[in-house]
């Protein structure tokens, strides 16, 4: 099978800024999921870190506009997993071909993780277009994806790690930057705390941000 491309770039299109979100109570999962899509951010990335993320998935995907998929796949077992809770994407930290070759054939969405050309390069030859470029600031941050943009025109990136409000708009005017991935739109203390007026604040913010 082969990767829905168009259904990510949709994705990638409907916001500047991914929440990258780590939940560990699932009585959290409708009111964050509801501030976030409020606040002009409806494609919320659930990373699978705590015993209750397959559960948040679940109960994220009855909020109305929101678009949920599941980060951090590093296994064949967590494809199967993410796929049975519901999530409608895939996004991995790193591509190694086992993991590519399950989201590909259980047909979920993938945006895959690369922080070179040559991974960048072999994704490309898979049918990848858009892919998560991590650890962004760790591998170079904007000045490797200036980089990449020369040799490598036909692809689009969302950068994920180290992206900040004080950054996030200069990766965001780079023309191979379809969108990025943050996590401190809703980190884990504001959302125990249940701040979901001041996660949504956060999250007009960050859909406010030029591109």
């Amino acid at each position: 099978m082969k990767n829905d491309t168009a259904f990510i770039r949709e994705l990638a299109g409907l916001a500047p800024i991914i929440p990258v979100i780590v939940v560990d109570d699932v009585a959290d999962a409708i009111p964050l999921a509801t501030a976030l899509v409020r606040g002009g951010l409806p494609v919320l990335e659930v990373t699978l870190r705590t015993d209750a993320a397959l559960d948040v998935i679940t109960a994220m995907a009855t909020v109305e506009g929101a678009r949920v998929g599941a980060g951090t796949l590093v296994t064949p077992e967590d494809v199967t997993a993410a796929v049975a809770a519901g999530a409608t994407f895939g996004v991995t930290p790193g591509s190694p071909p086992a993991l590519i070759d399950a989201c590909l054939q259980a047909g979920l969405p993938l945006l895959p993780g690369a922080a070179t050309a040559t991974e960048a390069m072999t994704l490309q030859d898979r049918g990848f277009e858009v892919l998560k470029f991590f650890p962004a600031e760790g591998a170079g941050g904007i000045t490797t994806l200036k980089g990449l943009g020369g040799p490598l025109p036909g692809l689009s990136f969302c950068p994920t790690g180290g992206v900040s409000p004080k950054n996030a708009a200069d990766y965001l005017a780079l023309p191979n930057v379809a969108c990025a991935g943050g996590s401190w739109i809703a980190p884990l203390d504001l959302v125990k705390a249940g701040a979901w007026d001041e996660i949504e604040r956060r999250a007009a913010e960050a859909s406010a941000l030029p591109r």
